[in-house]
């Protein structure tokens, strides 16, 4: 382990929490657009829904990024990562072509972030020192 280790490792986590920082504060700055969001895909209260939805984004990837209990943070967005996957990017429904194409590489790409938000949930269970 080096010296650029934990900086590295903390560099890494921001990524893997960039869209969901970038989508908490855009939901956060245009309500009403999140409240649409929610509408759009047929979720229960919308308007709870939407705030549910910006606290957890927000308030996981802090967990994660200042490691208080970042197993938590990561097994939050790794489920709700799960759920919205299987909500917004229903490729299998869509006629073969471009538009389904893309879709089931987003589907398969957020599959990885779970993986990914697994991995820091099990790496880091049990370590947390606060």
């Amino acid at each position: 382990m080096t010296r650029w280790s934990p900086v590295l490792a903390w560099i890494g986590l921001l990524g893997l929490c960039a869209a969901y920082i970038q989508g908490g504060l855009n939901k956060l700055l245009d309500y009403p657009g999140a409240i649409a969001e929610a509408t759009h895909f047929g979720l229960p209260f919308p308007p709870l829904t939407a705030a549910v939805t910006i606290l957890l984004e927000l308030g996981a990837s802090l967990l994660i990024l200042t490691g208080r209990l970042r197993w938590l943070g990561a097994l939050a967005l790794a489920v709700f990562t799960l759920m919205a996957t299987f909500i917004a990017n229903r490729y299998w429904a869509l006629p073969p072509g471009q538009d389904r194409f893309m879709m089931a590489n987003s589907f398969y790409e957020h599959l990885g972030l779970v993986g990914a938000f697994l991995y820091v949930a099990v790496k880091d269970f049990g370590h947390d020192r606060h």
